[in-house]
């Protein structure tokens, strides 16, 4: 293969300056990789290539780790991303280590082989105690206890309803809802583990949105395989970050000249003594964490139920069952009777939503997991494979999640393949890693299951609607999701619903 076509298969344009960074670390890079594998380790697979590993890896996972899998002994093998030495796994055995593994960690596994995730840095206290890693997830554990919870609640639903208000008053009854469903979906995560001050000025909001969604997009794959060169990637997310910086480092000033304090997730961390570098890189990981895969499956859940009456008729009589039990009022709307529910009946009187939002979740977890061997000894698996020290293990999520083995037509969305009667997500251990599983379970999956519920039962409440083309022409069909993506992602082509507001 010319290296043309590799650069190319890296999505990257030919410029002198990736050409410089391959012809400049290619020979110390083969040295790297052809070197003897560690003792256990599975064969490397043979299409690694020094420096860039298996082009397919960047350009189509889903199909690459399925080659891979297939053409291994024992459906394990190793392969190199840049300098790393990467083990992947499949199978039970595989993903029973790969989750339940006490030396493998998340964390640090996601930090290097995952370029779209904001990178969490290790700062230390005066004391040299490390502030990150374990205590990120003990902060964002205590912005999500049930009390803050009960407090936000009516914030959350005067969000939602504001944003739907506006579509309401949209004389075409047109969206597309990975813009408008997703951008809500952003607003509540804002308020939820970030400040009252940007979750309240939409211009604001609108502007940060922007900056994220910059920071996010700019992930290449150069900078996985060259993190300290200045690559165009780099430089913008640094650009943005810095703006991102400056806005917040403006609020927390605002707050001690006036001496104003706010009931948000800011003011804790102000509190705790954080500086804004530290408070940035909580909330970026936090807003990453809860905005990528909620607001994606937000709105894919939205365009499944446009396309299936069934299922979008199975909801509404579960949203309508909830507004006839805590306000009977039948003059108002029945999105101000739905305002009227508690706490518990948004998180457990909702469970047909639950089983159309987890199902999003399994074809939408796209890419590959990944862990790092923190530890001083080598992971083993039954087989005999191991897992170096310092050295990563990769999982494919189609593994499992596209079984079909396991989930039954695994293409295709249907929530009926968790009731009791099929209970596919039983079917093995850890069937079912939507949410995490084993030693990493997701911190935030009870306010993404609450934001899930707020929105869509709102959206439901507010409108009948159907699937759309742009010109607002009924449309039958949902886009196929790409398999090959990372992460979850918006379908390649816009899709639009048809709404109408609901007497």
């Amino acid at each position: 293969m010319a290296l043309t076509e590799v650069l190319s298969g890296l999505g990257t344009s030919q410029t002198v300056l990736t050409v410089a960074s391959l012809a400049l670390g290619f020979f110390a890079a083969y040295l790297y990789v052809t070197r003897s594998l560690p003792e256990g380790t599975p064969p490397s697979i043979k299409d690694n290539w020094p420096l860039i590993g298996p082009i397919k890896y960047w350009t189509k996972r889903w199909d690459w780790f399925q080659e891979a899998t297939k053409a291994s002994l024992n459906g394990n093998f190793t392969f190199n991303v840049g300098k790393h030495v990467v083990v992947g796994v499949s199978g039970d055995e595989g993903r029973r280590i790969f989750m339940e593994s006490k030396q493998l960690e998340m964390g640090s596994g996601y930090a290097t082989l995952f370029a779209g995730a904001p990178t969490v840095s290790k700062n230390v206290d005066p004391e040299g105690n490390d502030i990150e890693g374990q205590d990120f997830a003990k902060r964002l554990l205590a912005m999500l206890k049930r009390e803050n919870f009960v407090k936000s609640l009516g914030g959350l639903i005067a969000d939602t309803r504001s944003r739907l208000d506006e579509l309401a008053k949209d004389p075409k009854g047109l969206t597309d809802p990975f813009e408008s469903i997703y951008g809500i979906v952003y607003q509540l995560t804002m308020r939820t583990v970030a400040c009252n001050e940007i979750a309240d000025d939409r211009v604001l909001l609108d502007q940060t949105l922007d900056m994220f969604e910059k920071i996010e997009a700019s992930s290449t794959p150069e900078l996985i395989i060259f993190p300290w060169f200045p690559f165009p990637g780099k430089l913008k997310r640094l650009w943005y970050g810095g703006k991102l910086y400056m806005i917040f480092k403006g609020i927390v000033e605002d707050r001690a000249k006036s001496g104003r304090r706010e009931e948000d997730p800011l003011q804790l961390l102000i509190d705790k003594g954080d500086n804004i570098k530290e408070i940035l890189t909580f909330i970026l990981g936090a807003l990453y964490a809860g905005q990528l895969n909620s607001g994606i499956n937000a709105a894919w859940v939205i365009v499944y139920l446009a396309n299936d009456h069934y299922w979008r008729g199975k909801v509404w009589e579960e949203v309508k069952a909830v507004i006839e039990k805590y306000d009977s009022d039948t003059s108002k709307s029945y999105a101000d009777r739905l305002a009227s529910a508690p706490l518990e009946a948004w998180e457990n009187e909702l469970p047909t939503i639950d089983l159309c939002l987890r199902d999003s979740i399994r074809l939408n977890t796209a890419g590959s997991m990944f862990r790092k061997n923190e530890s001083t000894k080598a992971v083993t698996l039954a087989d005999g494979t191991k897992i170096p020290p310092g050295g990563f293990a990769a999982y494919p999520v189609g593994d499992i999640h596209l079984n079909p083995k396991i989930y039954v037509n695994p293409e295709e969305w249907d929530p009926s393949r968790y009731l009791p009667d099929r209970a596919e997500d039983h079917k093995t251990n850890h069937a079912y890693i939507g949410w995490g599983a084993g030693r990493h379970p997701c911190l935030g999956m009870r306010f993404a299951k609450l934001e899930q519920n707020i929105i869509l039962a709102f959206f439901l409440a507010s409108f009948d609607f159907e699937l759309a083309d742009e010109n607002g022409k009924r449309v039958q069909g949902v886009p196929k999701t790409d398999f090959n993506q990372h992460s979850a992602g918006k379908p390649k082509d816009k899709i639009y619903v048809k709404y109408s507001v609901r007497e």
